[in-house]
């Protein structure tokens, strides 16, 4: 049995490499092979001088004069076995003084309980260095870039831990199957992955091979302890595992979660929750495309893309009070915190415990963004699970510096400076309409404070109250910027055209001011079999960004970008207030067709009769 275990690892290790970019074939026999397999790594001569007959599992070649060592195992309590022996194998071949291993890797497990992976680099004393990014220790194979850093820097410190968008989405693609089988509900599998993650946050492994029940107790243990550790045990019971009563469904159950231990160990889930991305949110948008719970109250997760272009426009720092009503997962809020990490690294501890402040109205999803913030150092942030309309942010003093508190009367001195916001889209007529969420924010903003907000394109062009509210909005705000997107931003959750918008609070809209009318037709990202994913081609977003940033920091009018950005004051002869790019770019008359041809598009694609009726009220 442990021989056939240690078999399954190389077909394990073999495939995990092709998938993550790595050329699998003999480089003797390929000149763009990568993967030398046992003996064949032999034929490279000086390997063959300095190993003689002896044949590790793996050999890859990162560089001409640089390798990596594989060695694997069919047990977990192999593992420091595996990794001796690779380091054993590599310290052989370093007697060269033409090439170096400079990587090793042990690997243990099997298909059942999954595999563990252990990486180093080797130093010229012989002495190894556990490979990191961001302090966390790497548990997955390297991708051939990673590699390739290490060895040409000589670092055992990962500078990116950039997972391919394919990567990410099959992994999620895989974990939600494997829930599926389990019987997991679908609108249930968010809650058992962010229990299972803060699970990890522990680097001691849990008893895989303990009963069911012992083993979901562990879970359940160790995700509370993180919970209570950063003062937030009111959202354990949200994420509580709970076994099924048959025992043949207790062990699928069981097992299904380990599946999903291992494939988050995979793509170094600790080190890339700490990373530049919502890698929760991005599992989470996999989870909606099954689950109804969060589709039928509008719930769209904004893209990673959005939340860093609403940042960078915003110049969010330091400095800044940020503020999201309606967090979901916690993107916006993840994406400023990124942005002050990459900026102003100095200042990132009293921005996070201080100024990052959220409320999400649906638990489960509450617990997402608490999830994604502990992750990224601090649990104590003031992220809450609330309506709220039913709250509001008073300035408060912390520790000599501004922050803010919550409180359920109205605010003496609102002390928010840049709120990012996507609102749940209002689909029924009884819903919220998004432009609530608008001017209860702005309440909460102090007089020249910005606000971003990801909106369906009918609020600013629709009558009835959609009309009167850009009106209001116009007479005690200022209109920064409308941006205009292809309705497939949100794809595959939704088929509603979005716009964002860019108000500037407490300054009533001059009448000669220019706003910033944007059209984007190319965000970089395509339609892909029920994906978005990115085309390498950011060029238009990239123009936007910069004109953009530069025309609401230096209130610089550069020049018009044709059919893409223009500078133009609204019209006065407006009265409709029809506040959409179309109206602003190319010809006027392009808008009736677009919102003709859009609307169609919507009301034939999308399954929410409320929208239709929510467009009548409003007489589109």
């Amino acid at each position: 049995m442990p021989r056939n275990s240690e078999f399954n690892s190389y077909t394990f290790i073999k495939n995990d490499l092709s998938e993550i970019g790595w050329n699998t074939r003999n480089p003797t026999r390929d000149p763009n092979g990568e993967v030398y397999t046992q003996q064949e790594c032999l034929d490279q001569e000086e390997i063959g001088i300095q190993l003689g007959r002896q044949k590790p599992e793996y050999v890859i070649k990162i560089r001409e004069n640089g390798f990596w060592v594989i060695e694997a195992k069919g047990e977990h309590s192999q593992l420091e076995q595996a990794f001796n022996e690779a380091k054993d194998y590599a310290t052989q071949i370093n007697r060269s003084q033409f090439i170096k291993a400079f990587i090793i890797s042990g690997v243990a497990g099997n298909d059942i309980d999954g595999y563990l992976i252990k990486s180093a680099i080797v130093n010229t004393d012989g002495s190894t260095e556990l490979i990191k990014y961001n302090d966390n220790v790497i548990t997955g194979l390297l991708s051939p870039d990673q590699a390739i850093y290490l060895f040409d820097n000589s670092t055992s410190h990962l500078n990116e831990l950039v997972s391919d968008e394919k990567i990410l989405l099959s992994i999620a693609e895989k974990i939600n199957e494997e829930l599926h089988k389990a019987s997991i509900n679908k609108d249930k599998r968010a809650n058992v992955m962010s229990s299972i993650l803060l699970s990890m946050v522990s680097d001691t492994l849990p008893n895989f091979n303990a009963s069911p029940t012992v083993f979901i107790r562990d879970i359940n243990n160790r995700a509370e302890d993180v919970l209570i550790e950063h003062s937030k045990r009111e959202f354990a019971e949200q994420i509580e595992l709970t076994l099924p009563q048959e025992d043949a469904a207790k062990g699928k159950f069981k097992q299904a979660l380990i599946k999903v231990y291992f494939s988050l160990r995979k793509i170094n889930v600790k080190a890339a929750m700490n990373g530049g991305q919502d890698l929760l949110g991005k599992f989470y948008e996999v989870f909606l495309k099954y689950g109804n719970g969060a589709k039928d109250i509008g719930i769209v997760l904004t893209p990673r893309h959005i939340t860093k272009f609403a940042c960078e426009v915003l110049d969010v720092n330091e400095e800044d009070i940020v503020f999201d009503p309606a967090c979901g997962t916690g993107g916006f809020l993840v994406a400023a915190y990124d942005k002050v990490k990459d900026s102003q690294p100095n200042n990132l501890e009293h921005f996070k415990k201080h100024k990052i402040f959220g409320i999400e109205q649906q638990a489960n999803v509450a617990t997402l963004a608490i999830v994604n913030m502990i992750f990224r150092g601090d649990g104590k942030n003031n992220i809450i699970n609330e309506n709220c309309f039913a709250v509001n942010l008073n300035r408060k003093i912390r520790n000599g510096d501004l922050s803010a508190e919550y409180i359920s009367e109205e605010p003496e001195r609102p002390p928010i400076t840049k709120i990012l916001m996507n609102p749940p889209f209002a689909l029924k007529k009884d819903d919220e309409k998004e432009y609530k969420f608008i001017e209860h924010s702005l309440k909460q903003m102090t007089n020249n404070g910005l606000l971003f907000a990801v909106l369906p394109i009918s609020i600013m062009y629709s009558g009835g109250n959609n009309h009167l509210w850009r009106k209001r909005m116009l007479e005690s705000n200022t209109l920064i910027s409308v941006a205009s997107f292809s309705n497939e931003l949100f794809y595959p959750q939704a088929t509603v055209q979005p716009i964002t918008l860019i108000i500037k609070k407490g300054v009533p809209h001059p009448a000669d001011k220019k706003v910033a009318w944007i059209r984007i037709t190319d965000d970089g990202f395509k339609k892909h079999k029920r994906k978005r994913l990115p085309t390498g081609n950011n060029e238009q977003m990239n123009s936007v960004e910069t004109l953009l940033k530069d025309f609401i920091i230096n209130d610089n009018v550069p020049n018009d970008i044709q059919g893409t950005i223009e500078f133009k004051p609204i019209s006065e002869n407006d009265e409709k207030l029809e506040l959409i790019p179309e109206n602003y770019l190319d010809s006027p008359t392009i808008n009736n067709n677009i919102i003709t041809s859009e609307m169609k598009k919507v009301f034939s694609e999308i399954t929410f009769q409320g929208i239709k009726k929510t467009l009548q009220d409003d007489n589109i």
